[in-house]
């Protein structure tokens, strides 16, 4: 698992950045704009790599059950995964204005979400080393953005067809996810 380690704290690692704004300003004074997204893209990159990589290793050579989750949580982790697409998208959905102001950030709270919901289910020392990174990473960086974003002093937007394009398309592909692809990419059913 050490290189599911050192890839989770390079990946971190660069993430963390935006949360300390007096090193990430010290870090562009000193490389540009540029070069603190390049160096940002390649640390990131290469801590993710690392962390698929030591996940791939943890569970060839068989991680720890630190745990057995009740199989009926597995349940629970659908449910509580139901909004993570939706959000995820209304991150990137032209137009999903209504989502992106009412929720601050969905992205992140659709990593937040992703993260709370897999550690309900999962018991393997390597899974549950990546989803609490995230999980703690993602509560981190949304009370340090409450910190540094200006509160909204104009009414949100109404919902529009980019918000229902989001949801709709988010629900499509958590629908694929639960059915299909969660089997497919990761190796595991998430309903068995």
């Amino acid at each position: 698992m050490t290189i599911l380690i050192v890839g989770l704290v390079l990946f971190f690692a660069a993430h963390a950045v935006p949360m300390l704004p007096a090193l990430r300003g010290r870090l562009i004074a000193r490389l540009g704009a540029n070069g603190h997204k390049g160096l940002h893209t390649l640390v990131s990159a290469v801590g993710l790599g690392l962390m698929i990589w030591g996940f791939v290793l943890a569970r060839a050579a068989g991680a720890p059950l630190l745990w057995q989750p009740p199989r009926g949580l597995r349940h629970l982790t659908v449910l509580l995964a139901l909004p993570v697409f939706p959000l995820l998208l209304a991150a990137f959905v032209p137009g999903a204005r209504a989502i992106r102001e009412r929720v601050g950030h969905p992205m992140l709270t659709a990593v937040i979400l992703w993260a709370a919901a897999h550690l309900v289910s999962v018991g393997v020392a390597s899974a549950v080393a990546i989803m609490a990174a995230f999980f703690v990473w993602g509560v981190a960086d949304r009370l340090s953005l409450a910190r540094r974003t200006a509160p909204r002093t104009t009414p949100p937007p109404a919902f529009s067809r980019g918000d229902a394009t989001a949801i709709v398309a988010g629900l499509v592909l958590w629908g694929a996810f639960v059915l299909r692809l969660h089997l497919w990419l990761i190796g595991v059913a998430p309903l068995g």
